[in-house]
């Protein structure tokens, strides 16, 4: 094993700086103290500063063709829709007709409503009207950004959500949804809020046995939480952050905090058990603990970062989030929490003398394994196996208005479309062509070329209507003329454009096909609308997954390299994550895209998932598994660089970070678990999901498959080619040669030699 070179007479930089901790305790957590209360004073205007977004990919060809529909005929993607339903007779009857172009006008003198349109209004479009006739729609399209547009949404619809005499309304539409589920998604907040404090302070109590460690610990969770809504409340100046990154900001500040402090305190009592007084032990416990935690930190933040790598607001506010609650979490482990430990002192160690190491569970069951690692190895790779095999039908969709629970007003608005009209004009797709070849120069005088281009595009499978400047079509036929609504199709150029409404079997089942069938029956044309605009965003998505995960692959293999001066532990490790995230993703598509446990958890299938999600879901998974690999990893090299013995380090190495790991599993579990109760499927998703993946990594992933990987590679764990040997000696990331208890010293070298002997050596 290959050791970094370091003149002998100058201690490790963490060692210095928990000396240095530890000597200005008082104000490095007078520090803290006031770093958190001027969080917590920022962090309380966060959410006001926090912004919504749609599914769209910046740059993309359905932007370009919204921009020049606003530009250049005034029109665009609407957003907003009343459902108004005749409390007798049909839509058609007068009585309801003037209800509903009263509706439209009321509607359009709104702020923020930029165009509004109706059933009544674009001469009694079939698709704008139920199959019983008994409902209609009036549609509206927002002005300003997406958050000025919800915003707005949010005083109009409770306004028009209302029951007469003659018809009633409901709100719907695909930005009603959507600020429903924001909104939803804030209550979530402060109910998790509620929630998770208590019980991880619970949890904490179990596992410390004191009530300042359980304080001091729950505290660095809470000074992560706050100080990272201050930071994304300063990153709000200068970019767009969702209001989702909020979430993620309290269960992982939660989750880290607790993570990282929990290996802090364990490490210091170590060293209070040892023998030391507290000022060495704050300097010990920084510096073999911190440098875990600052790799940690480190392979967490790489897996986030690459969030950043995708062009979507959405995205990268989570990875804004990500990375400031591990700067927060690292940043309270190294210097607020190890400052409040040299002021508690004795008052957070163990109630019981320390346990004699290599006696545990953990030992044991690392001992049981490596004498046995096929008996036990296989079928637990089987099972992790089985678990992920859902996987493999894994189906990218597109998200609507099942994100939201069941009985919430845009829900039933849309489900109630779905069910009861053949199409949703909300989901027209727009077609922008130039003028035809050899035109006159204005659309309108071209009126048989257009008519020719209506009916070819009215002809394909999966569209129900094509409305065009000469009339509206219908499976290759006119079925209406121009009316006064045909002028938004004449921009007063040679160009025009076509609303061409989609069956909903033609949006649910294939759209990709069907705008690829467009693009092909109008060539050159540019394609818009919502259904090009999901398409355009999934596809970009897809198209930079390879990217990030080789560059998330890359970057974890080099920092766990420089570590350990291996080649084959980060490999071993990535494959373990790989498998861990892979059962994630089969839990996934066996819960929410197949439908099993929809009814105990109150959700509805979809039959598909969403991509955004789970690939923000594998850079947190990926990210915590190594989180956990680098807690387990640097007991193991810490055994081996003092014994040398494999199987022995792996086994001290367990028994010292397994019931670490499982505890901070548990905690960080059980934050992410409070999601599970939301009612947004994206939340959901999230909560179970990350819940099912640390639970599992903790488990079978660290107390059978690792143990069982290191023993099978034998000392080939720690080999690497001459020239890496070389740069790890050089570059290598190692904090050693900080001094150790010589009694303890002593301890390990029996323990050692004992296992050997129990492993069959």
């Amino acid at each position: 094993m290959t050791r970094a070179v370091r003149p002998a007479d100058r201690p490790p930089a963490l060692q210095r700086w928990g000396r240095l901790t530890a000597a200005r305790s008082r104000l490095l957590t007078r520090t803290g103290v006031a770093l958190a209360v001027l969080g917590l004073v920022l962090a309380a205007g966060t959410m006001d500063r926090l912004v919504l977004s749609r599914f769209e990919s910046p740059g993309s060809e359905s932007l370009r063709t919204r921009a020049l529909l606003e530009e250049r005929f005034g029109t665009g993607t609407p957003g907003m829709l009343l459902m108004v339903t005749a409390a007798h007779g049909t839509v058609d009857d007068a009585a309801v007709a003037a209800e509903g172009r009263a509706l439209e006008r009321e509607l359009a003198a709104r702020d923020g409503v930029a165009e509004v349109a109706s059933y009544w209004s674009r001469g009694d479009s079939p698709a704008m009207r139920s199959a019983d006739g008994r409902q209609a729609l009036v549609i509206a399209r927002m002005a300003g950004t997406v958050t000025e547009a919800r915003t707005a949404m949010a005083r109009i619809s409770p306004a028009f959500s209302r029951d007469g005499a003659t018809v009633s309304v409901r709100v719907g539409g695909g930005d009603e949804v959507f600020r429903q589920a924001a909104e939803q998604a804030r209550k979530d907040f402060l109910r998790a809020e509620l929630i998770v404090f208590p019980l991880v302070l619970l949890l904490l109590f179990a596992i410390h046995r004191r009530f300042w460690a359980a304080f001091l610990t729950l505290g660095m969770g809470l000074f992560s939480v706050v100080t990272t809504l201050a930071l994304l409340r300063g990153i709000t100046y200068v970019t767009d952050v969702s209001t989702f990154a909020a979430n993620l900001a309290l269960v992982m500040g939660v989750g880290l905090g607790v993570d990282y402090s929990l290996f802090v305190i364990s490490r210091y009592r170590e060293e209070l058990d040892a023998g030391r007084p507290v000022a060495e032990a704050v300097e010990h416990t920084v510096a073999r603990a911190g440098r875990t935690v600052a790799f940690s930190g480190l392979t967490v933040v790489l897996s986030l970062s690459a969030l950043l790598l995708f062009p979507f607001p959405f995205l990268r506010s989570f990875a804004y989030a990500g990375v400031s609650t591990v700067l927060t979490s690292v940043f309270a482990a190294l210097v607020v929490l190890p400052a409040a430990l040299a002021r508690l002192g004795p008052r957070v160690a163990r109630r019981t003398g320390g346990a004699r190491p290599g006696r545990g569970w953990w030992h044991r069951t690392a001992l049981r394994m490596m004498r046995r690692p096929l008996r036990y190895g296989i079928p637990a790779l089987a099972l992790l196996l089985g678990l992920a095999s859902p996987a493999l039908g894994l189906d990218f969709g597109v998200p609507d208005e099942r994100v939201l629970p069941a009985g919430v007003s845009s829900r039933v608005v849309q489900q109630q479309i779905r069910e009861g009209f053949a199409a949703e004009e909300m989901d027209a797709i727009q077609v922008l062509r130039p003028g035809p070849a050899g035109g006159t120069g204005n659309a309108t005088a071209d009126g048989t070329a257009v008519e020719a281009t209506a009916l070819g595009l009215s002809r394909l499978s999966g569209v129900h209507q094509v409305d065009a400047l000469t009339g509206s079509y219908a499976q290759g036929r006119k079925i209406s003329g121009p009316d006064g609504s045909a002028t938004r199709f004449a921009g007063g150029g040679p160009d025009t454009w076509y609303s061409v409404v989609a069956t909903h079997d033609g949006l649910d089942r294939d759209a990709d096909r069907l705008l690829a069938e467009i693009r092909s029956t109008v060539p050159g044309a540019l394609i818009g609308g919502y259904p090009a605009e999901l398409s355009d965003f999934r596809a970009e998505l897809t198209d930079r997954l390879p990217l990030v995960f080789g560059l998330v692959l890359l970057a974890t293999f080099l920092v766990l390299f420089l570590m350990t001066g291996s080649v084959l532990l980060p490999a071993k490790a990535m494959l373990l994550n790989a498998l861990s995230t892979g059962v994630m993703a089969g839990v996934l598509v066996w819960i929410f895209q197949e439908g099993h446990l929809s009814g105990v958890l109150g959700f509805t299938a979809s039959g598909s998932i969403e991509p955004s999600i789970p690939i923000l879901m594998f850079c947190i998974a990926f990210g915590l598994s190594m989180d956990y690999e680098v807690f387990m990893l640097s007991r193991i090299k810490e055994e081996y660089e003092r014994t040398g013995d494999g199987p022995g380090a792996v086994a001290v190495g367990l028994e010292r970070g397994g019931p670490l790991i499982t505890s901070a599993a548990v905690v960080l579990a059980a934050s992410f678990a409070t999601y599970a109760s939301s009612g947004i499927v994206f939340l959901k998703m999230l909560g179970i999901g990350m819940a099912v993946v640390i639970l599992v990594d903790a488990t079978l992933i660290r107390a059978v498959l690792v143990p069982v990987a290191m023993r099978l590679a034998g000392r080939a764990n720690w080999w690497a080619p001459a020239p890496l040997r070389a740069f790890h000696a050089r570059f290598g990331l190692s904090e050693t040669g900080s001094a150790d208890n010589p009694h303890e010293s002593a301890r390990w070298r029996a323990e050692s030699d004992e296992t050997r002997s129990a492993v069959g050596r």
